[in-house]
């Protein structure tokens, strides 16, 4: 399958990189199935980044051969399990070490403030997952070991556009 990773860089050799953020899935290369939310990823990180420079990284990802030789979990969808696991991340806790590939919905927008609203306590988790279950979630694919990464196989890149340096 096809899967992207939006940057303001093009990203031919992906690694796991130790974010300053607290992510959903932890530390690792992100990466989605979803080609419209990879472009808005390069969007974000052109402006967080002051480049204006935005790339789609497209890979080849044979997840029928990684489910047989990797240690992968798949949420699909934001159920109680999905929520307790971002959560127990975003707090620093590493639920994703045991793990080579993890898979589910992304915390994106709406579904952020949800999920901040839940870790803050303003929300408990009934009502967090009933907002939640409105949304349209997105997925993320985070690979989270080298050994992973070996199965993310870089095909090419389509630049979007931005100004120049040159």
């Amino acid at each position: 399958m096809n899967i992207y990773h939006g940057s303001d860089v093009v990203v031919k050799q992906p690694k796991i990189f130790q974010s300053n953020r607290l992510l959903d899935f932890g530390i690792g290369f992100y990466t989605t199935s979803n080609k419209e939310q990879a472009t808005r990823w390069a969007e974000k990180v052109s402006l967080r980044n002051n480049t204006g420079k935005k790339f789609l990284s497209i890979y080849n990802f044979d997840f029928e051969k990684a489910k047989k030789e990797l240690n992968i979990i798949e949420f699909t969808q934001a159920d109680e399990k999905w929520l307790e696991f971002i959560t127990e991340n975003r707090r620093g806790k590493e639920s994703s070490e045991e793990y080579d590939v993890i898979i589910g919905p992304v915390a994106d927008d709406n579904v952020y403030l949800t999920v901040k609203l839940f870790e803050t306590g303003v929300l408990d988790k009934e009502e967090a997952l009933k907002r939640l279950k409105v949304e349209k979630l997105f997925n993320q694919i985070l690979f989270h070991t080298n050994k992973a990464l070996s199965f993310c196989l870089f095909g090419q890149y389509i630049d979007l556009g931005g100004k120049s340096n040159g």
